[in-house]
């Protein structure tokens, strides 16, 4: 058996009384707070400052406490937030098209497969319309109609127009109003930004989340630093598939040393593998790159309908084409959600319709919108993103069909925690994308740059200080104190002890390697017989890496091979869990696909009566223990999951 079971254990998701409607309200009204006068004797630490970090700290700041931000790049605004580019959702109805704060959040639970707490996501679409107004105040130009009104775009598994964006920039412009109002209070002498340092531990003392231990990455210093609170905003752990979206240097680092410490991991195995990207090319590549989904509200997704098609895509007569995902769901079309779009992609591919020299893709067309609305409309709305792909691979899509296939891209599961974004170690907060909170079991497009803000921006600041306030400053942190002398102790012991294995093979090496069984194993469809075999094969991996990995021996100084290595052993030990969660639930929904539970026509069968809960998982040392937290469903019902 890989994992135990804890059933006496109970997780408080501390959801406050009243109607769904009324719930974030009612907390509110009654939270504990802090005088003005007295937040300047609170200090909290921020790592991570991507689009969550930036705008907790720079509310946090704004509020008057004492705050102190650490990121592992040159400045803030290098955050992965930046590469986010379709859009960000919010409920603002400027369509007119019929929707409102319960469609978003029907929409946000039934594409997660009611895998998510009603009352966080119903939270996440109230807060939304507020995010829109501060975005524009701050200076985010969104992109907008002929008569000045912003403009909306659609996304993946809803049926109205809900999307913000600024072309295909929009995680960048949102990072860039984060991070002025971030270093406005970093100017004022309200942050102070620690970058080029990475969190290597976290510190406990008596239960409470005490402060972190960091490397500075250019001179190799360990240091200690102490607070009343740690926050969490360090982003996914989607790069453990070595092929992804993410930049070389995303990592689950912070969050697994916070696990290792006692926090709880929930759903680790729901990750997204996202529809449009740029297929792997050759082995060579270290990453893939995204291609936006907004492409798909106006790009036709077909295969050859004939295996081993060898006509160019524009000599294809449409009577040989096969528009898969408008065949298979009408209602939706191009626009289904990522998982069903990425599932379905990979049926054709591995059928044997693949396109592309690897025949590893499909095509994505542009011809009808490009006859329908003119090559001027369409370079209005897409041009950066045509730009890029041309670049990239030489092709000009405005004449011929842009290449994408799957690729992985986004974790809806990270640290568990409940309605306040508190882990279950007092004082350690986990935001954005570190958490699992909103998504369930498969995060619909645009909903990623919107759950960092709402994070970011309007919940930890109004639910931090309650627990800041029920603790006081009676016991206040010390990093000369024993735990954190230890903790130091055990960061120095683990640099040493990856500098001295002295082997053969490169911390990439294994990561590929690592990358290889996850897709195969534990991506897109799973099964037990896979599972199982991807648990066995990490463990020789983790043993091979311990005696064969070959780093550079430099503690004090620059030393981007000894940062890898530390990721890597990580990910060593997050995928097995990733697997064994998997392997758990024995059941399909949203993005987690097992192979022995599908529909006659292929799609996923959910198990509701044995698998509604959430999968805590608690770090014992040995086997991963899990504790279930039942879902409970007030003021909705779980209906299958059904987009044709």
């Amino acid at each position: 058996m890989y994992f135990t079971t804890d059933t006496a254990t109970s997780p408080n998701a501390k959801i406050p009384e009243g109607d769904l409607k009324d719930k974030w309200s009612n907390f509110k009204d009654q939270a504990r707070l802090i005088s003005p006068g007295n937040r300047q004797k609170y200090h909290i630490l921020v790592v991570g400052t991507g689009l969550s970090g930036a705008s907790a700290a720079a509310s946090l700041a704004e509020l008057g406490y004492q705050v102190s931000t650490f990121c592992f790049q040159d400045s803030p605004r290098r955050a992965h937030s930046v590469a986010a580019q379709g859009g960000v959702n919010a409920m603002k109805n400027y369509k007119n098209d019929g929707d409102s704060i319960y469609r978003m959040f029907y929409d946000t639970l039934k594409g997660g497969d009611f895998r998510a707490r009603e009352a966080n996501v119903y939270r996440l679409a109230e807060c939304s319309s507020h995010l829109i107004d501060q975005a524009v105040a701050q200076g985010v130009p969104f992109a907008r109609e002929y008569s000045g009104y912003l403009a909306n775009r659609s996304f993946g598994g809803v049926q109205v127009s809900r999307t913000f964006y600024a072309r295909g920039q929009t995680g960048q412009q949102l990072l860039l109003g984060a991070y002025q109002a971030m270093m406005r209070q970093v100017h004022l002498g309200k942050i102070r930004s620690y970058t080029r340092h990475e969190m290597l531990d976290l510190v406990t003392e008596n239960g409470l989340a005490r402060g972190i231990i960091v490397r500075n990455m250019d001179t190799g210093a360990i240091s200690r630093h102490a607070a009343d609170a740690v926050v969490l905003a360090t982003g996914g752990f989607g790069k453990i598939f070595y092929l992804s979206t993410l930049a070389m240097g995303c990592n689950g680092s912070a969050i697994w040393r916070a696990h290792k410490k006692g926090a709880w991991a929930a759903c680790p195995s729901w990750t997204q593998i996202h529809p449009t990207c740029l297929p792997q090319a050759g082995n060579y590549q270290s990453k893939l790159t995204l291609m936006s989904e907004s492409l798909r509200n106006d790009g036709r997704i077909w295969v050859p309908r004939n295996k081993n098609e060898n006509r160019k895509a524009v000599e294809v007569p449409e009577e040989d084409r096969d528009y898969y995902l408008e065949r298979k769901y009408p209602s939706y079309g191009n626009l289904a959600p990522r998982d069903i779009a990425s599932r379905a992609a990979k049926e054709r591919i591995d059928a044997g319709y693949g396109v592309g020299p690897l025949k590893n893709a499909v095509y994505l067309d542009f011809k009808d919108a490009i006859s329908k609305h003119g090559k001027g409309t369409i370079v209005k709305r897409y041009g950066n993103l045509f730009n890029m792909y041309e670049k990239i691979t030489g092709i000009n899509a405005y004449e011929q069909p842009m290449m994408i296939s799957p690729a992985a891209h986004f974790s809806m599961g990270g640290l568990w925690v409940d309605y306040e974004l508190s882990t279950n170690i007092p004082g350690l907060y986990a935001i954005g994308e570190a958490n699992f909170s909103d998504h369930g079991a498969n995060r619909l497009g645009a909903n990623s740059l919107l759950q960092a803000c709402v994070d970011g921006y309007y919940i930890l600041p109004q639910t931090l200080p309650q627990f800041l306030a029920q603790q006081g400053k009676a016991n206040q942190p010390d990093s000369d104190s024993e735990a954190f002398f230890l903790a130091e102790q055990q960061v120095r012991s683990r640099l040493e002890g990856l500098c001295a294995i002295n082997g053969n093979k490169t911390a990439d090496h294994f990561h590929r390697e690592l990358g290889k069984i996850l897709y195969d194993k534990c991506g897109l469809s799973r099964s037990a017989k896979g599972l199982t075999a991807a648990i066995e094969a990490i463990r020789m991996l983790k043993k091979t890496f311990y005696e064969e990995l070959k780093i550079p021996s430099v503690l004090n100084g620059i030393n981007e091979e000894l940062e890898k290595a530390g990721r890597v052993a990580d990910y060593l030990e997050i995928s097995e869990l990733m697997c064994v969660d998997a392997l758990s639930r024995e059941e399909s929904c949203g993005a987690h696909f097992r192979e022995e539970y599908q529909t006659p026509d292929g799609e996923a069968r959910r198990n509701d009566s044995e698998y509604s809960y959430i999968s805590c998982w608690k770090n014992s040392g040995d086997i991963p223990v899990l504790i279930r937290e039942p879902l409970h469903f007030e003021f909705t019902k779980p209906t299958e999951r059904s987009y044709k």
